[in-house]
């Protein structure tokens, strides 16, 4: 949440300030970089992983998979979930 997020990054800065030799893994969407740059200042290695499309496919078939209401939809609604969600995402 955007409202804590600032707290939580001056937090893990306290840490690292106190603790040098500790790492932090933290992983969120692009449009966070530029804070978490921001708050961890000269201390942040950002690397940038993209899905494929092939991924996103792999995602949705096992979130369909775990649906505990799978009578809810059709075989139509799944071909348009798997076709039309990763064409849209991999567009952002």
């Amino acid at each position: 949440m955007p409202e804590y997020r600032a707290k939580l990054l001056n937090s893990l800065n306290q840490i690292l300030n106190k603790s040098p030799s500790a790492r932090i893994f933290l992983a969120g969407r692009l449009h966070i970089r530029d804070e978490v740059e921001r708050h961890l200042a000269g201390r942040v290695v950002a690397v940038s992983i993209t899905p494929t499309k092939d991924d996103i496919v792999r995602f949705l078939r096992v979130k369909l998979e775990e649906d505990i209401t799978p009578d809810a939809m059709d075989k139509s609604l799944e071909e348009d979930i798997i076709n039309i969600i990763p064409e849209t995402v991999s567009e952002m």
